[in-house]
């Protein structure tokens, strides 16, 4: 069981990526991608036949519900950083995709007990 806050925040991190990956089948682009405003928790490429979804992902984990679901903490303000952190990381990547999404993955790890891993699809 994580410890510290921070390690929470990377065992969240890490099994949302693998679930990401192992269930949604998505290809992680980038993981903690920094600009001037921020971080982008993970960036991934959803490929649909002949479509390319370019994913956001905000991730938030929590040792246990005491607080509230995880994704509970995704307000507003939150989503229109999100949106600015795309648009910069779509210019300094000169990634290009058919569609682009924002998605949420919240974790839970309560001691204990499996992860519980909830996958929002389009959050905003």
């Amino acid at each position: 069981m994580p410890s510290s806050k921070r390690d929470v925040g990377v065992r969240g991190e890490d099994l949302a990526a693998d679930y990401l990956r192992a269930e949604a089948g998505m290809q992680i682009l980038a993981r903690n991608w920094r600009c001037r405003l921020g971080e982008l928790d993970i960036v991934a490429l959803e490929n649909d036949g002949d479509r390319r979804t370019l994913v956001f992902c905000e991730v938030k984990c929590r040792s246990g519900l005491g607080f509230g679901s995880p994704l509970e903490a995704i307000t507003g303000q939150k989503l229109r950083r999100l949106r600015q952190l795309a648009a910069h990381w779509l210019v300094a990547e000169g990634t290009h995709a058919d569609d682009i999404r924002l998605d949420a993955v919240g974790v839970v790890l309560s001691p204990g007990a499996e992860p519980v891993i909830t996958h929002v699809r389009a959050i905003g």
